[in-house]
């Protein structure tokens, strides 16, 4: 069973090396200016939105939200 999962995991790694490879060898025009710019935005708001979730589950943590609730 590991032996199986093992040739399917290399076979998904070579699978991804062949499309990395033949995607980076495509003929064609370069990114215009505005396609970088898109790229450099699209990082920035996925940085920010994950630093901010990770802000909120440390404060949330620290404050207790994340306590099962006490009955009385």
């Amino acid at each position: 069973m590991r032996t199986l999962l093992v040739i399917f995991l290399l076979g998904m790694l070579a699978a991804v090396g062949y499309f990395a490879y033949s995607a980076m060898t495509v003929e064609g025009d370069p990114i215009p200016t505005e396609g970088y710019w898109a790229l450099a935005l699209g990082a920035g708001f996925s940085l920010v939105v994950g630093i901010g979730l990770m802000v909120l589950l440390f404060f949330s943590s620290r404050r207790g939200y994340d306590e099962p609730p006490h009955f009385r």
